[in-house]
C-alpha cells in the first residue's frame, strides 16, 4: 500500500526518499570522510519511512544504530533539469526527520566498496514529521534545527552550514534523476551522530516551527 504524509494538513501520497550524505563540514570530520565534490546521493525504500506515533524499531542485524537529524524538502511539483535559481519553487514544504543509520554495517559496506542499502533503508530507519508549507519557512539557507535525547542536547546545525544549499540539492536531484510530486530529500546532518538505545526518547526541534517525538522500541 502506498504511504501518506502530512503536507501543510493534507494528506498526499510518498514518492522517492532520497537521502544527501557528507553535507555538513563537522560531520564528515567525525567520520573521517572525505569531503565531496558532488552531492553524495542514496536513497531509502518507502517501506523505511515512519511518522510521529510509531516507535523506532532497532534491526537485529546490528549492534550501532546511530541517529542523524535532518531538515527534510517535500517536492510538491515534478522537476527537470531545474536550475538553482529556480529550485526553491519546486519545494512544497519542509519537515525535520532522522536518518538513522546502522554504522557498525555501513563501515562494513565501506570498506569492501559495497552500496550502503543495508545499513540505511531498514524498516523505522526514516523518521519524519508533518511538513510545513514552504511559505512558512521565510530563510531555508538560516534555520537552526536540533535533537535531544532522553532530554540531553546531541545534535545542532544551521543550513547555512550545508556544504550543497537546499536549491543546490533541488537543481542537482532534477537533473541527474528528475524529480516528482512527492518525493522527499534528506538534506544531510551536522555533527554530534551517537548510538540509540532500546528506551530512548528523541526530540527533534526546530524552534519556532516543528517539535516532534520518536521513541525506541
Amino acid at each position: 500500500m502506498m504511504k501518506k504524509i502530512n503536507v501543510a494538513g493534507q494528506e498526499v501520497l510518498l514518492g522517492n526518499i532520497f537521502c544527501i550524505g557528507r553535507n555538513y563540514s563537522e560531520h564528515i570530520k567525525e567520520l573521517n570522510n572525505a569531503k565531496p565534490g558532488e552531492p553524495v546521493v542514496f536513497l531509502k525504500p518507502t517501506s523505511a519511512l515512519i511518522q510521529p506515533g510509531e516507535q523506532i524499531q532497532l534491526p537485529s542485524f546490528s549492534q550501532d544504530i546511530h541517529h542523524e537529524c535532518e531538515i527534510v524538502m517535500y517536492i510538491g511539483k515534478d522537476a527537470a533539469n531545474v536550475s538553482q535559481e529556480e529550485a526553491l519553487n519546486y519545494v512544497g514544504g519542509y519537515a525535520i526527520g532522522l536518518d538513522l543509520t546502522a554504522r557498525d554495517v555501513q563501515t562494513q559496506l565501506k570498506a569492501k566498496g559495497l552500496p550502503w542499502t543495508k545499513a540505511k533503508g531498514f524498516p523505522t530507519s526514516a523518521c519524519l514529521s508533518h511538513f510545513i508549507g514552504s511559505q512558512a519557512v521565510e530563510n531555508i539557507n538560516a534555520e537552526t534545527f536540533y535533537l535531544n535525547v532522553n532530554g540531553q542536547k546531541r545534535q545542532q546545525g544551521n543550513t547555512q552550514d550545508m556544504i550543497f544549499s537546499c536549491a543546490y540539492i533541488v537543481s542537482y536531484l532534477s537533473t541527474i534523476y528528475g524529480l516528482q510530486v512527492g518525493d522527499i530529500i534528506y538534506t544531510g546532518t551536522p555533527a554530534g551522530v551517537a548510538a540509540i538505545q532500546s528506551g530512548d526518547e528523541l526530540e527533534l526541534v526546530w524552534p519556532h516551527k516543528i517539535t516532534t517525538k520518536f521513541s525506541v522500541a
